[in-house]
């Protein structure tokens, strides 16, 4: 019989990233998101998106 596999299950098609953020700004930062109709990682990749558009 297969071992179940424990834990909440993959929701995502990406992985998960982890990077280190001051508080006052994630907060700040859910809650323009929020307004928005977004959640941070929206914006995260907008802005990656954009960064990586930039011209050298």
């Amino acid at each position: 019989m297969a071992e179940k596999k424990r834990g909440r299950p993959a929701t995502g098609q990406t992985p998960n990233r982890t990077v280190r953020v001051p508080d006052a700004v994630w907060e700040e930062a859910k809650k323009k998101a929020a307004d928005e109709g977004k959640n941070v990682s929206d914006v995260v990749n907008d802005c990656l998106r954009a960064y990586l558009r930039k011209k050298k």
